[in-house]
């Protein structure tokens, strides 16, 4: 029995009990996944061909990690120019493993297993007031000072979160990088190269900042 599924944009021809390098996906290490959007099933009674997908069918898996590919360098120039641009990349992926194929709402062994301790334990409700109290708390924390980073050219959505990750979230702090900084960004976040931020961030960073 196998199956053509596709998973984040990617087609995958499973089976079960097979590993899937698939693009990273939500989830922490050992968590559950279900990917309904079959395309192809081969089963005992022949060959389904969806259209566009095959209903009733799921497939069971299970993060069993978060990686990142080997790095990839991109070099551009144009001739006569004077431009030239270096640039890293690294793929993030998430292994997966095929537990099952479903057919017609089938649960894994596994899910039917945990289906009756759940049913007998129930933990006791948190207290409202409690609840108000974490909520509060939360409400109080204090939000750091924050510049539109993507003003600077080649810092998009995708980097500007990556920035604010690394904790780098105004323009002035861009223009103060030293080079421990840019090197630490470069290992960092996929795609920037110390070169790009050298070159390009920073002094866009300090003409924004006049």
């Amino acid at each position: 029995m196998y199956a053509i599924v596709d998973i984040a944009g990617k087609q995958f021809k499973v089976t079960k009990d097979q590993f899937v390098y698939a693009p990273s996906l939500a989830g922490e290490e050992g968590a559950s996944v279900e990917f309904d959007r079959v395309l192809l099933f081969g089963g005992d009674n022949g060959v389904e061909v969806g259209a566009p997908l095959v209903s009733g069918v799921t497939i069971a898996g299970k993060i069993l990690e978060h990686g990142r590919g080997d790095k990839v360098i991109i070099f551009k120039k144009k001739r006569r120019k004077g431009y030239k641009k270096t640039q890293g990349h690294r793929q993030n992926y998430t292994k997966v493993l095929i537990e099952d194929i479903l057919k017609d709402g089938q649960k894994t062994a596994s899910k039917k297993a945990e289906a009756a301790p759940k049913k007998e334990e129930k933990t006791a409700e948190k207290p409202e007031s409690t609840v108000a109290a974490s909520t509060a708390a939360a409400s109080t924390v204090p939000t750091k000072e924050q510049d539109n980073l993507t003003l600077i050219s080649g810092v998009g959505p995708a980097y500007e979160e990556a920035l604010h990750k690394n904790g780098v979230t105004t323009f002035k702090q861009i223009a103060e990088l030293s080079g421990e900084d840019m090197d630490r960004l470069d290992e960092a976040i996929d795609g920037v190269t110390r070169q790009m931020i050298e070159e390009d961030w920073v002094p866009q960073a300090k003409e924004l900042l006049k």
